[in-house]
């Protein structure tokens, strides 16, 4: 392919995403503020404000940015077709190539860089927006869900209950519960204090123990302090609050992992992680479809065509997001299947018309 051909392509690529990036950022930002703006009250509110909104910026822009890789795609080659310069191409002999593979380059490239503004950026500016809407607006929203401690816990036959404290530090106000393979409870040990020792070894401190018997007997015994070997090491005490979405990669696979040591759903970080790649990743297989789109035989070069396209394909994509995470989080699909799903369909769409030569380039007539 000719050099001074691909980069004139990707280069117009290049400039309609950034414009069509820099718009829908813009409306939504717009809107948001708009419909939240009798929330913003207070000394320095302004201030806040712009603080707020140019973290909300940055979530917004990962959010976003498939669905303008998608609309850049498909305006881009359709203002080259509408021009004339798509016929020209066909009459020096360029196929279909010669605009899926700049275009291919420059989504590629802005994919991974989403992936990585997600893990490295977006990450912290989710956080920013919820502490600023919390400590300076007081609007809580759904924040006691996620930050609230976790107390619930199982191992094995144990079932822990750990009203305060830390994995490091010790536990305060305990409540053991031992199960037998037909969940009747077995022994209860209540304790002031749980300290770790080694391994799973703990020693409890103020002890009251009680067992229980197949005929109903039970015993009593109190005991200053007592070691016990509860089958759970302090690692899988380590569950750390907060929204999955504001987790970077390391950390969620340690809380899925440990969530699942001890019994706590793990399905809502399982899909966050697949999606910190899928998602971004989408905006590949779907600007390949709007291409393709864009090409298809008698298709005119109209820009607004070309943007209702897109619109409607991040329309469905999203719906299909918000049904398939909804599957998920009810246990009826599979986390990797969910977050996964979307991005396969596409990259099945797009694929299917590029092999089906729908393109115009290559064909007998513009």
């Amino acid at each position: 392919m000719n050099g001074t051909l691909f980069r004139y392509v990707a280069r117009t690529y290049i400039v309609f995403s950034v414009g069509i990036l820099a718009a829908v950022l813009t409306v939504f930002l717009v809107v948001d503020f708009v419909d939240r703006a009798r929330n913003y009250t207070g000394e320095g509110w302004v201030w806040n404000v712009m603080l707020l909104y140019a973290n909300k910026a940055l979530v917004a822009t990962q959010q976003l940015g498939p669905a303008a890789l998608l609309l850049a795609a498909g305006a881009s080659v359709s203002s080259l077709r509408k021009r004339g310069e798509v016929t020209a191409m066909q009459s020096l002999t360029f196929g279909p190539n010669a605009l899926y593979l700049p275009v291919a380059l420059c989504v590629a490239v802005a994919c991974v860089g989403l992936v990585a503004f997600d893990e490295w950026v977006v990450v912290k500016a989710a956080q920013r927006v919820e502490e600023i809407s919390i400590q300076r607006f007081n609007r809580w929203g759904d924040w006691g869900l996620y930050h609230n401690p976790k107390q619930w816990f199982r191992k094995g036959d144990h079932i822990f209950y750990l009203r305060g404290g830390s994995a490091q530090e010790g536990f305060e106000q305990v409540a053991i519960l031992t199960v037998t393979p037909e969940f009747r409870l077995a022994r209860r040990l209540d304790a002031k204090r749980m300290l770790p020792v080694e391994g799973t070894r703990w020693k409890l401190e103020g002890v009251v123990e009680r067992s229980f018997t197949k005929d109903g007997q039970s015993q009593v015994r109190e005991l200053e302090e007592a070691e016990y070997d509860l089958g759970a090491t302090p690692q899988i005490f380590r569950i750390r609050p907060g929204r999955p979405e504001q987790m970077r990669v390391p950390v969620l696979r340690e809380q899925i992992i440990a969530r699942g040591e001890v019994g706590l759903s793990t399905r809502q970080f399982s899909l966050t992680l697949h999606n910190r790649f899928a998602y971004p990743l989408a905006g590949f297989p779907a600007a390949m479809l709007a291409v393709g789109l864009a090409l298809r035989p008698g298709r005119k070069g109209h820009l607004t065509v070309a943007i209702v396209e897109g619109l409607l394909i991040s329309v469905t994509m999203w719906s299909l997001i918000v049904v398939a995470r909804t599957l998920a989080l009810s246990e009826r699909m599979s986390p990797v299947v969910a977050a996964w799903l979307p991005a396969m369909l596409l990259v099945v769409a797009a694929t299917v018309l590029w092999l089906r030569g729908e393109g115009l380039l290559g064909r007998s007539g513009a």
